[in-house]
């Protein structure tokens, strides 16, 4: 427990002068006033005997009063101010040192409401921080682990691409490995990169109005040689002149990464399907694919950064396309959804706003 120090203990002596002076004045009028009065009314003689007699009592009362009017103002400071206060100082230096577990609880005593609306305010603060915290940790650990895989790779081959006595099939062989996983490592960073730009708001929409259904088609067309490679089969249902107020480059980030899903989860002689139908205020657009599927817990976790629901698939992405494109979806105010089967397929919807 801290000694009280000098100045503190002048300022306890300067507000008891005080509150005495204040009550001492008020009650010396009440009291004349009384006296004044009385004597008026009742036509008695004030001598000053009695003056100084009643002057004592008065000021012996006055002390009195003052002494335990200020007794039950330290015991509501110290119940209604100090404590509160210290726990919630308490609290936002825990928070300050890292310790983003700590709540406050809600203090029952009348006159606690502006209190409890600060501690409210810290226990959401405090939780918030958490969250971040745990994200930041988990993007960091994961980041972490991704670049590992492509590093230990590129490794590997450069360590093979050593031997003297390598034949020239075998240089070219490690040395697409070298440069696929660079380029994973590449695209990873350029996709971590955006995705930090579009949650921190430092990426912002550039509204113009276009075809919907064209840019479609000009993102579709761009994997022709992986659908053909695949004999993969499209179909394409897309209601002419959709037009769309929106951000057509980020919308293009939405397009290619589920075509580059849907064909990337499609087995050979399957099917990709298209369609793109309108309303009076929204666009809505489907990709059908005829792949695995996933189950219900892996599709509640798909729009996570890094989660790769099918693990055999993961060499050739890192888990941050459809975070990126479920924080574009949400920049447009718009709406993603997934409905899947196992063994059958997926299908991705996207509701966004007309014109």
């Amino acid at each position: 427990m801290k000694k009280p120090t000098m100045r503190a203990v002048l300022g306890s002596v300067s507000s008891f002068l005080l509150f005495f002076l204040t009550v001492g004045f008020i009650v010396s009028c009440c009291m004349m006033l009384f006296v004044t009065i009385l004597a008026d009314t009742l036509g008695i003689t004030i001598t000053s005997h009695n003056i100084a007699t009643a002057a004592k009592v008065t000021f012996w009362n006055v002390i009195l009063i003052t002494f335990l009017f200020k007794i039950a103002d330290y015991i509501r400071r110290k119940i209604m101010v100090e404590r509160p206060t210290k726990l919630i100082t308490e609290a936002t230096e825990r928070i300050m040192s890292g310790d983003f577990s700590v709540r406050i609880k809600p203090m029952q005593s009348s006159g606690m409401e502006g209190f409890n609306q600060i501690a409210v305010a810290i226990n959401q603060m405090a939780e918030e921080l958490g969250s971040v915290e745990t994200l930041r940790t988990d993007f960091i650990a994961n980041v972490s682990h991704e670049m590992k895989t492509p590093l230990a790779v590129m490794q590997n081959y450069g360590t093979l691409l050593q031997a003297p006595d390598l034949s020239e099939e075998k240089r070219m062989e490690y040395a697409k490995g070298i440069t696929d996983g660079s380029r994973r490592m590449a695209d990873m960073l350029t996709n971590i990169l955006k995705l930090n730009r579009l949650e921190n708001q430092q990426i912002y929409p550039e509204i113009s109005e276009f075809d919907l259904g064209e840019q479609l088609c000009r993102c579709l067309l761009q994997y022709e040689a992986v659908w053909e490679k695949k004999n993969i089969e499209i179909e394409t249902e897309l209601a002419e002149d959709v037009r769309v107020k929106a951000d057509a480059e980020l919308l293009d980030h939405v397009w290619s990464n589920l075509f580059s899903n849907a064909f990337k989860f499609t087995p050979p002689g399957g099917t990709v399907r298209v369609s793109l139908t309108a309303t009076e205020h929204h666009a809505t657009v489907k990709v059908c694919d005829t792949g695995c599927g996933m189950t219900a817990e892996v599709g509640a976790h798909i729009f996570e950064k890094f989660y790769q629901g099918d693990a055999s698939h993961s060499v050739q992405g890192n888990g941050l396309g459809l975070a990126l494109v479920k924080r574009v979806i949400d920049i447009m105010h718009g709406e993603i959804g997934v409905e899947s089967t196992v063994g059958k397929g997926s299908t991705f919807t996207v509701k966004i706003g007309r014109c």
